[in-house]
């Protein structure tokens, strides 16, 4: 029987490896850079996110918020904080968000959740020093599909400059006959609420859409389809494929700031 092409312990033999690595890099950084833990941004326990701070003067700060992926079922904001290094190293505020996983919940709830988590950094992170006018977003693999969720097209503009999509899901049909039936069993009614590839985006958004170039061919053929879906409604869209990085080195990567990923991310928050 072939592999599943979204099952990504299959396709990355180091991927144990990777998680520890990111876990204990997480807790070196919430030791090392002023942060704000657990700011609530919900009533529910899971909505929460931390703020990571810039050396220096807190005043009008470029502001990036990441949003982690685990296929909206695994991992939480805390074994992420890594990537904090590279935002804070450019001089921005970074907001790592928290959110419930399935199957407990439903995909709606974390929807909009993510959204609830930038609604709060829009009217209170001036409070803490940044500035909601330059605000931009990233996320990886789930976190990608819910961060294009923060821009999609309600006729109000969204108020993000730029997103950066890691390695990202924007058609949810195939992942119904993945591993992840049995998982989190997205449904009918998800997967046409929640495809990114059937809704409209704010036009004023530029958005790069990353794959590594040893992702399964879904990551990639998605990755395609989703650029000309926003190319053809307005918005600036860039495309990178980062060589030798798979599925789970490409998001360890973003916390190395020597590397692509870095660079790229880093570039973002000038926007």
């Amino acid at each position: 029987m072939p592999k599943d092409p979204f099952r990504i312990r299959d396709h990355v033999a180091e991927f144990d490896d990777i998680v520890a690595e990111i876990v204990r890099r997480s807790a070196d950084v919430r030791a090392a850079i002023p942060m704000t833990a657990d700011v609530a941004y919900g009533a529910h326990s899971s909505e929460t996110l931390d703020l990571f701070f810039p050396e220096g003067k807190r005043d009008r700060l470029a502001v990036h918020m990441f949003i982690h992926g685990g296929y909206w079922r695994m991992f939480s904001k805390r074994d992420y904080s890594y990537i904090a290094q590279t935002i804070t190293g450019a001089g921005a505020l970074a907001v790592i968000v928290d959110y419930a996983l399935m199957p407990a919940v439903r995909m709606a709830t974390i929807v909009d959740q993510v959204r609830r988590a930038k609604r709060w950094v829009l009217d209170h992170i001036a409070h803490h020093g940044g500035d909601p006018n330059r605000l931009t977003v990233s996320g990886h693999s789930a976190g990608a599909h819910l961060a294009t969720m923060l821009f999609d097209d309600d006729g109000r503009a969204s108020n993000i400059k730029g997103a950066l999509l890691l390695g990202g899901l924007y058609d949810l049909k195939p992942l119904q006959t993945s591993f992840l039936a049995a998982e989190i069993g997205i449904t009918d009614e998800e997967a046409a609420l929640f495809t990114p590839l059937t809704h409209r985006f704010d036009p004023a958004v530029a958005v790069e859409i990353a794959v590594g170039a040893e992702e399964t061919p879904p990551f990639h053929n998605q990755a395609d389809a989703f650029a000309r879906h926003l190319a053809k409604q307005g918005l600036h869209v860039s495309q990178a494929a980062f060589p030798g990085s798979n599925h789970m080195s490409s998001v360890r990567n973003l916390g190395n700031k020597a590397t692509a990923e870095a660079i790229h991310l880093a570039s973002l928050l000038g926007k």
